[in-house]
């Protein structure tokens, strides 16, 4: 399957797939319904952090895993805007990294809008993760029409 023009820009400022399980990685996967994108965004998450996972414990990476956004049917296509409007303390923290604690923050915003603000993308969701000590991070979970669903994790110490 070739990859789509978003994706490539998503990566070209978050990073491919990868189980560096530190920084970020965006992954593209087929998930058949809506009520598969949670257990998906799971499976990325866990190949992200890698052999770690079983090391450490899934109850440990999945403790502070927690829904934190989800854009409403009808609601406005703006991820960078939706992201700042997320009122809580730890979801900024990571936002403000993933929007602006890059280089060359805004072609990587613009590519982060190319990718969750396409009419096409019918379900977003934003979950925040972590370690539950050192590491946190956010992971964005965004569902095309044709089933398409891209995932961005990030995740820092």
């Amino acid at each position: 399957m070739d990859k789509p023009a978003y994706l490539i820009d998503l990566e070209t400022y978050y990073g491919a797939p990868s189980q560096e399980g530190f920084g970020s990685a965006v992954f593209l996967k087929k998930v058949k319904t809506a009520d598969d994108l949670e257990e998906i965004a799971q499976e990325q998450y866990q190949y992200f952090v890698g052999d770690k996972w079983e090391e450490w414990g899934p109850e440990t990476w999945l403790a502070p895993w927690k829904e934190v956004y989800r854009r409403p049917s009808d609601g406005e296509h703006d991820i960078i805007a939706e992201l700042n409007a997320i009122d809580d303390f730890q979801v900024k923290m990571q936002v403000d990294m993933i929007l602006n604690n890059i280089e060359n923050a805004a072609e990587a915003q613009q590519a982060l809008a190319a990718a969750y603000d396409d009419a096409a993308l019918s379900d977003l969701r934003a979950y925040l993760l972590g370690d539950g000590e050192a590491m946190s991070g956010l992971l964005l979970a965004g569902r095309r029409s044709d089933s398409d669903s891209v995932f961005l994790v990030f995740l820092m110490d």
